[in-house]
This record gives C-alpha cells, structure tokens and sequence, in this order.
C-alpha cells in the first residue's frame, strides 16, 4: 500500500479519486509530499489518480460509565493542514507507531482540537454501526452523534455506513436523514480498493465535494457502490468460538446469549439499526442517492474457474478481462451481457450479471467472520 500500488491498483479498478489514508503518520506524511502533485484545491494527484488527504483516528475513552470506542475519518484540505493535525496530535500521544493513531480523549475534544486549526476540516465517522468501533455500535457506542461529539455535532455531515450495512438500512432511522451516507472501501491492501465506492456527476475540487456532502446535493451525488452488507462481517448476531450466527429475532429470543455456550454474543449491525429504526424495512429515503451492490470481479472469476482467488490464472483472468474492457467498474457495471459473453465466458457473464440484479444468496457474516456469498449455485467463502 505504497503510492505507486494504490495508484495503479485504483486505475485499473475505475476509482479517480482516492483518499491516502494514514496521514498522521509522519513517514506516510513524507511519502505524499515528495510524491503527490497539486491537481486543484485539495486534490493531489500520482500519474493518472487523484488524491484527497485522509486519515482515521480513533479514540477509546470512558464516558457515562461505559468505555467507549469510535472511529473518526478526517478529511483535510491540503499536505500543509495534514502536516499541523499531525503535528498536534504527536504532542497528545504517538502517531509514528501505527497508521490509525490511539488517543484517549473524548470525540468532541479530537472535534475542538481538529477544527481549531482550521473549520475546513472535515470529521466523518467511520463504519457508524460496526459493533466495536462505530459511533453507533452496539459494544461502545452512542445514540447520538450529540451524545458522541457534543456541540460539534452539527458540524458533522456525513457518515460512513461501512460495510455491513447499506442506504436502505441507514434510511430507517429518521435521525440520519440530515446526513450523507457515504461508502468507502476501508482497504488494507490493494485489491480491496474499490469494493464500495462513491459515484458522483463531474470532477470537483476538495470544498466543492463537502459543499455536495453537506447539501445531500443528488444531482450531483449519483449513487454509491456497496458491498452486499450480509457479506460484512458484523451483519448479523453471533459468536465466532462457537460458529454461532444468529438473526435479531433468534438472539432477542435467548437475551443476546450464545445458544450454544451461554456467553453474551456480538450484536451485530442489522440488530442495532433496528432497534434505532423508527421506519420499516423497505422504507425509501426521496431525493437521496441510490445505491448498487456488487460483488469483486476476482470473486466472480473466482467462482466460475473454481479456483483460488489469489491464483495465477485468477489474476491472468482478471487482467485478460480488463486489457478487453477497460476497468473493472465497467465490467461489473456497465458492459452488456452480450459484449460480456462474447470475451468471458458463460459462467462469468452469469456472475456478474446476478450480482447487479441481486440474484445471490448469502449466509450473513457475524461476529467478525464475513458473509458467504452464491451466485452461480454454489456457496463462496469471501476473501475479505
């Protein structure tokens, strides 16, 4: 996950713009400088991919009586505002031993300081609903963003909704209609780029995009990428020691305890929003941006060669499609089945074509083990 890797790999997957992630972290920090170039206020590009300055934080603190544990997304306006964040953060903890800094203090503290240097930074908190580390979760988190972040709270705009839950699920839960709900990959390595994702109108500088998030602006915010949220690995309420994975209802039923061990369970996304929901599920938020699900090109080659999705003719596959067509968002997206079946074979073509019309079936993933995926009659272990 170097400069030159996220690059090239966000080429090839169709992603323009992408955050760098990690930027409190001085070495990072030096990396962009020395090799990202001005391309608009706010963005920065290497080769033919545009940069915006990012960076997680999260912080673990007790309030209320209980311990809390929230990730904060931070968006700056440029390596200068990135180099004083990180600046001001060394001097409160450490921020060279690991990419996503630990801090002790309380959200609207991290809010006061972060803006304090300039009001043209912008917090999104990260994965709202996941169990451990959402502003939401069920294991650490808030029923507010006013309980979280205080007087700051209406300076927050958007949110991410991470991976085990999508739009639909967020539109329930009335309190989130001021908000944009945006969805990004959270990648660890480069082939997770892309696996949810942002799709807007036109190119934008860094203030003209948090204009378009801070005004739900749909004209322009088109729709965003989503990974099958059954897929993620908090969906649904289990516990992994006992391969325990429960619905809401089913865990409700046994006071949220293992049926198998007796131990509390993780209480996963879909639980939390509905016990937040004040809508039913099917309820369609007006004048919001859609969504589309997908599924990895290299899970759908996956499958239809029945072979290991880090194998070699996996990867030959995978680039044979691409020098045919382009990028992979516009395989899974936008090539008809008759150009697809003409260059991929059958079984390929089906894949992609079930997963834009949701034609899967999927065993939820659960206390930290991810979802199970059929699209083609068959069940895939997801490789996330």
């Amino acid at each position: 996950m170097d400069v030159e890797t996220i690059a090239d790999h966000a080429a090839v997957k169709g992603v323009h713009l992408i955050g760098t992630g990690d930027f409190t972290h001085p070495l990072w920090l030096g990396e962009h400088k020395r090799k990202l170039k001005p391309a608009g206020k706010g963005i920065y590009k290497y080769k033919r991919t545009l940069f915006i300055i990012t960076g997680e934080i999260s912080t673990i603190y007790s309030k209320k009586g209980r311990t809390r544990r929230v990730h904060n997304l931070v968006f700056v306006p440029s390596l200068e505002c990135a180099e004083a964040v990180s600046k001001m953060l060394g001097k409160i903890g450490t921020v060279s031993s690991d990419g996503r800094p630990i801090f002790g203090m309380d959200c609207e503290t991290l809010a006061a300081r972060l803006f304090d240097i300039t009001p043209d930074i912008v917090i999104v908190p990260a994965h709202v609903w996941t169990p451990h580390f959402g502003v939401f979760g069920s294991e650490s988190g808030f029923d507010s963003l006013e309980e979280c972040y205080g007087k700051y709270a209406d300076r927050i705009f958007a949110v991410e909704t991470g991976l085990s839950s999508d739009p639909s699920m967020n539109w329930r839960w009335s309190y989130l209609d001021r908000l944009s709900l945006i969805s990004n990959s959270d990648a660890h390595s480069p082939s997770k780029i892309g696996r949810e994702a942002n799709v807007f109108d036109k190119p934008f500088d860094y203030f003209e995009l948090m204009d378009i998030l801070k005004r739900k602006d749909a004209g322009r915010f088109l729709f965003t990428i989503e990974f099958y949220p059954e897929e993620g690995k908090y969906h649904w309420d289990g516990h992994r020691a006992c391969k325990a994975a429960l619905r809401p209802e089913d865990s409700k039923r046994v006071q949220n305890k293992c049926p198998k061990c007796g131990k509390p369970v993780t209480v996963g996304v879909l639980h939390r929003v509905e016990e937040m929901a004040d809508r039913k599920e099917g309820f369609v938020l007006k004048k919001a941006p859609a969504f589309k699900k997908l599924i990895p090109l290299i899970e759908i080659i996956s499958a239809a060669l029945d072979i290991g999705t880090g194998t070699k003719g996996a990867k030959k596959e995978y680039d044979r499609l691409i020098s045919n067509f382009g990028t992979e968002f516009d395989i899974l997206l936008n090539i008809t089945r008759k150009e697809l079946d003409k260059v991929c074979g059958e079984l390929v073509s089906e894949g992609i074509m079930n997963a834009r019309e949701g034609k899967v079936k999927i065993a939820p993933g659960y206390d930290g083990e991810y979802g199970v995926i059929s699209f083609l009659g068959k069940g895939i272990r997801k490789g996330f």
